[in-house]
């Protein structure tokens, strides 16, 4: 490397000399061996008096071969510098080109706004006490949310729950964020606040929604998001449209992206979470219906709190049966509540609809007994997507919802299982591979 250097500055500075040692010229490597202190000395000082003397001629030959040898060792150099100053130029011609921005620029909307969020977020107070946990997000003025969303107007509500509302905000211009705003009035909602600020600042995956910052501004609760354009799936399944802009492959990586996020939980979080309330209206979808998986207020890291310190939580019809009934929370409680959303991607049903004022139904007593039979099956698939998928996948899929909503836990697979059954069914221009389940290094919740 050194010897590199030096004839590059040879090469850039002619005029400049330098004294070449007669290391490099004319001594023999065997002198070389002499010269330098080593423990085979002795053994080389017994072998030059045994030796025989060198002609002169011999002498001038190595020599002439040595200033050969100087001289190809330097072409060489030079050529290997040209090529690293040439590769340099190179790249920074290729970094401030047009085509190389245009290339960059078709990544997701969502990125490109994460990416730009950056600057704006390292202007507020991180690495905070959220409860007992320390917390590495962003801690961002109640102001700024405030005129972010023009003083939480209507007109920029994006969606509203028993959780609060969320609203779409403007940080800066073209910057756009979503902002959930909560109403902190008992401890359960506390608990729930700062469970999902803790969770969120630690677990990092491409299928799970991102937190850039919160707020606390009196009772009100704050909770920053990246933006996902196409909101809930819930919305789009279920809303005015039914469904329309959901094709059959674009359900089924939604139903894979919901599974790697799931499978990250499970199984890459040391130690592992379980979600406790995966649902339609908490799975995301970007610009380009990559699903997120969000709302982690009611998560549970497993190992960390005593069974009797759950409280029943989640939403009616995923809810696992043993939960509901028992009160035992595991891992399957979480496949359980996938297979429900599957059946809705299937069937295009809600997954508890109403029979009556005081009777209700649920998609998987319903779905059942037709699920399992062949004939029956094609039927009751939504129909938006009815005919439109290889039978042999569409009861694949239903094989595998069959699977999830099994009442006995030990019956359900693990969500690596049903991951790695719906990979074939996905293109792979939508994400259908083996690739890892996590984008980033999981970093164990505390």
């Amino acid at each position: 490397m050194n010897l590199l250097l030096l004839l590059l500055i040879l090469l850039l500075f002619p005029s400049l000399r330098f004294q070449i040692p007669s290391v490099l010229v004319g001594a023999s490597s065997f002198e070389l061996l002499q010269q330098s202190p080593s423990p085979i000395s002795p053994f080389l000082d017994s072998m030059t008096a045994s030796s025989p003397g060198i002609p002169m001629g011999m002498e001038t030959l190595t020599n002439d071969t040595h200033k050969k040898m100087l001289i190809a060792l330097i072409v060489c150099a030079s050529f290997g510098a040209v090529l690293v100053v040439s590769l340099f130029l190179w790249i920074y011609y290729r970094r401030n080109s047009p085509n190389f921005h245009k290339r960059n620029g078709q990544s997701s909307d969502t990125e490109k706004g994460v990416v730009g969020l950056a600057p704006i977020l390292r202007k507020f107070s991180s690495n905070k006490m959220m409860g007992n946990n320390k917390v590495s997000v962003p801690l961002i003025d109640y102001e700024v949310l405030e005129k972010a969303t023009n003083i939480f107007e209507e007109s920029n509500i994006l969606g509203e729950g028993g959780f609060g509302r969320v609203y779409k905000a403007r940080l800066e211009e073209n910057l756009y964020v979503a902002v959930k705003k909560l109403e902190c009035t008992d401890k359960d909602s506390e608990k729930e606040f700062e469970n999902e600020v803790d969770l969120l600042s630690k677990i990092h995956h491409s299928n799970i929604i991102r937190l850039l910052g919160y707020t606390i501004h009196g009772e009100s609760r704050l909770l920053v998001y990246e933006l996902m354009e196409n909101g809930s799936l819930e919305t789009l399944l279920h809303g005015p449209s039914h469904g329309e802009a959901l094709t059959w492959h674009m359900r089924m990586k939604i139903a894979l992206d919901a599974a790697r996020a799931l499978e990250y939980l499970h199984e890459h979080c040391k130690p592992s979470v379980i979600h406790r309330d995966l649902k339609s209206s908490n799975i995301l979808l970007d610009a380009n219906f990559n699903a997120k998986l969000s709302d982690f207020g009611l998560s549970v890291i497993v190992g960390a709190q005593n069974k009797n310190d759950i409280k029943l939580s989640g939403t009616m019809g995923y809810v696992a049966p043993e939960y509901l009934l028992d009160g035992k929370l595991t891992d399957k409680s979480d496949v359980y509540a996938f297979g429900v959303v599957l059946l809705e991607l299937l069937l295009g049903r809600r997954p508890v609809e109403k029979l009556a004022p005081s009777q209700c139904q649920s998609i998987v007593t319903w779905a059942m007994p037709q699920l399992t039979d062949r004939s029956k099956l094609p039927d009751i698939v939504d129909p938006v997507i009815r005919h439109t998928m290889d039978p042999k996948h569409l009861f694949q899929v239903a094989a595998v919802a069959v699977l999830c909503v099994q009442p006995e836990p030990s019956y359900r697979p693990l969500i690596t299982d049903v991951l790695h059954s719906l990979i074939p069914l996905v293109p792979v221009e939508l994400g259908g591979t083996h690739r890892s389940s996590t984008s980033q290094a999981p970093v164990a919740p505390a």
